[in-house]
């Protein structure tokens, strides 16, 4: 064990020399961590490497934190002076052990700027801490910071073909890797408030409403929100997901009117956005119902149907304000207590009365798919109902009758009105 300053020195600058050396002999390091070893059994490095995990001994942390950050701060005071890549392997290792020391992040900001660094690796250090600390703060704020400077270098300055391409192929890595980050922060740490912030920060400033990407993004955290139940946060990306989809839709639809009146229209093989947002809300919806049935006495699952609700309860009512109502589909058929043949209300699982033109009366495969779920009115207010009565009847938690009372209160006094 060490015990001189002088020996302290040796063997920090020794430990931070291995973990650099470690990041050269495998650049595809995952996931970093302490590893329990309160002193040091064996004359040997305190740097593990394991596959693709990178550990440090426990032991050695009360040296080398101290060490690096008083380095760090005499080279910011200008009391000493540390070459570029000296600089670059401190602040690696302060990071990885205090990825909240915003000192050490402006430096690499200031490495990035003078070209020492590159995004991409700066971005790689900012998502192994994360696998240690998943909700830093400081460094989701420095992540957006890297991706900014990212988006000004692949900004379009006078390339064409080739390198044009290269750049947006650039970009959509970054944010593809992005989404994979912020989906393992939240893995790690329930409810990351600050995970699924900065996801919604990546999709304003790198999607730009770009229909494929928010389709895509709906569909990916799916299986997620259904596997945390509890998690607010998961719920309110999703809440968010909906109500972009429902204005851009919007907007595009109000584009595609616009040129129809014009004459202007071009040939598309897409379905009206009147028939796409309603079948949004209710898929929602029909994932609420499951869930809610399924795991009984999470507040966040309410809050969720909540909310859904209120967004489409919105959407119809902006969309009768500002507009002429679209033309009956067979989602619209699912949304409202009106019916395909003798005027009965239809039932979960039915097959769809609208037809396929285009293949001869045969149903379309989106129109099977919609009829899984409990069906809710445009109204709104009956079959909500019918869903809380339901679940009250059969409801043997008493935190689940609580939460089902107070829907039931919400629709009668906000929706009701």
């Amino acid at each position: 064990m060490a015990e001189s300053e002088e020996e302290v020195d040796v063997l920090v600058q020794r430990v931070v020399k291995d973990i650099n050396n470690a990041f050269k002999r495998n650049p595809n390091i995952d996931e970093i961590g302490l590893v329990p070893c309160p002193e040091a059994r064996y004359n040997r490095s305190p740097i593990v490497l394991v596959a693709n995990k990178l550990g440090v001994e426990s032991w050695c942390v009360k040296f080398l934190l101290p060490y690096v950050h008083n380095k760090l701060l005499l080279y910011r005071q200008r009391k000493q002076w540390l070459d570029r890549e000296a600089l670059v392997d401190i602040t690696c290792t302060l990071l990885l052990l205090n990825p909240d020391f915003t000192t050490a992040w402006n430096v690499r900001k200031e490495l990035l700027q003078c070209g020492v660094l590159n995004p991409e690796k700066d971005l790689y250090l900012g998502k192994l801490a994360l696998t240690k600390h998943p909700k830093s703060p400081e460094t989701w704020i420095h992540r957006r910071w890297v991706l900014q400077w990212l988006e000004k270098e692949c900004s379009p300055s006078g390339s064409r073909g080739d390198a044009e391409r290269r750049q947006c192929e650039r970009l959509q890595r970054a944010l593809q890797e992005e989404m994979r980050v912020c989906g393992d922060a939240a893995s790690r740490y329930p409810s990351n408030y600050n995970a699924w912030s900065h996801r919604i920060w990546v999709l304003q400033h790198m999607a730009k409403g770009n229909l494929k990407i928010l389709h895509d993004e709906l569909s990916s955290t799916r299986l997620w929100v259904s596997m945390h139940v509890s998690d607010h946060s998961g719920f309110h990306y999703r809440q968010h997901l909906l109500k972009t989809l429902a204005r851009e839709l919007s907007q595009v639809g109000e584009r595609d009117q616009q040129a129809n009146r014009e004459g202007t229209a071009t040939a598309s093989d897409d379905r009206p956005h009147s028939d796409v947002i309603p079948q949004l809300f209710h898929e929602e919806m029909e994932l609420c119902t499951d869930l809610i049935e399924s795991y009984q006495g999470h507040e966040a699952l309410w809050c969720h149907r909540r909310h859904v609700f209120y967004l489409w309860h919105q959407w119809r009512k902006d969309l009768g304000v500002h507009s002429h109502s679209p033309p009956l589909t067979h989602t619209d058929v699912l949304l409202s207590e009106e019916t395909c043949d003798n005027g009965s209300a239809s039932q979960a699982m039915d097959i769809d009365c609208v037809l396929d033109g285009g293949k001869h009366g045969s149903y379309t495969q989106d129109s099977k798919r919609l009829k899984r779920g409990p069906l809710f009115p445009y109204s709104g207010l009956s079959s909500e109902h019918t869903f809380v009565s339901r679940i009250l009847t059969g409801c043997r938690s008493p935190e689940q009758s609580r939460f089902a009372v107070a829907y039931r209160k919400w629709l009668d006094s906000v929706i009701g009105q």
